[in-house]
């Protein structure tokens, strides 16, 4: 090789090493600083005061997270339904289901806002209610979906039957909007477990007070001998064992929002 050659390359080599010298300790530095920046941004997230069960630049992330689902949210929109044989089972959560339950002895109990007295009813009352099948899915926040088949009644037709969610006392009527309570929360007989739902997702003519899976009577593992579901929500919002249900102007408290999960919890 020519010596004139050989000293260009030389000089190549040499300023090549140069550059990657200094793009070494320039993404040292990047990337040191990125680290504290996280580890200080993390720090100063955890010292955040705590507001439902986090800290409260998350939860105002949740909050702004449900007004864009509740902008997004229609009544009119049904979730897809299948052929009742892709339907199956699956046990997930026993929170408010303990074992020194007696369903021969339990009644709902039912209270508005508009009615002074609570309701006492049986579950012939509730079948005596039209009956929906449903078959469509269920959609836990945990990441998994499993299509199911309930039937019971419509939440809205019981809401009708015994004119409840409305500040009028009326039946409550999707026209008069400004007529109708704003939340309806539900407990567990033992009030172990409890959800909390906007009157316009309750109301939702999907959502079921559900008496019935793949064609059989309700399990008391999976919620007898009423429980909700409703798919416009995450699965977690389908309380089993209702013992009571309550139409209201105040939000209603809600086991796993409390634990730091979106109370809206749409889908």
């Amino acid at each position: 090789m020519p010596e004139a050659d050989a000293r260009r390359e030389s000089r190549t080599d040499e300023e090549a090493r140069r550059q990657l010298g200094r793009m070494t300790r320039r993404s040292f530095i990047v990337g040191g600083a990125a680290a504290l920046l996280g580890v200080g941004g993390w720090y100063w997230l955890r010292t955040r005061a705590a507001v439902g069960g986090v800290p409260w630049p998350l939860r105002r992330v949740l909050e702004f997270n449900e007004r864009v689902a509740q902008g997004f949210f229609n009544d009119a929109r049904l979730a897809p339904t299948f052929p009742p044989e892709q339907a199956g089972l699956r046990l997930n959560g026993n929170v408010g289901l303990g074992q020194d339950f007696d369903p021969t002895k339990w009644k709902l109990h039912v209270e508005t806002a508009a009615r002074p007295a609570a309701l006492e009813l049986t579950l012939d009352d509730i079948k005596a209610l039209p009956r929906v099948d449903l078959v469509t899915q269920l959609n836990c926040v945990e990441g998994w979906t499993q299509v199911v088949h309930f039937a019971g009644a419509r939440l809205l037709d019981f809401a009708v039957k015994y004119r409840l969610g409305t500040r009028s006392g009326d039946a409550p009527d999707p026209a008069r909007p400004a007529d109708l309570l704003p939340y309806v929360g539900l407990d567990t007989p033992d009030r172990d477990y409890y959800v909390g739902l906007d009157a316009a997702s309750a109301l939702h003519p999907q959502t079921l007070l559900c008496y019935a899976m793949n064609g059989a009577p309700l399990t008391l593992p999976h919620g007898a001998p009423l429980r909700l579901f409703t798919p416009v929500k995450y699965g977690f919002k389908g309380l089993k064992r209702i013992g009571t249900i309550r139409f209201t102007e105040q939000r209603p408290a809600d086991y796993w929002a409390e634990r730091g999960y979106d109370w809206y919890a749409g889908l």
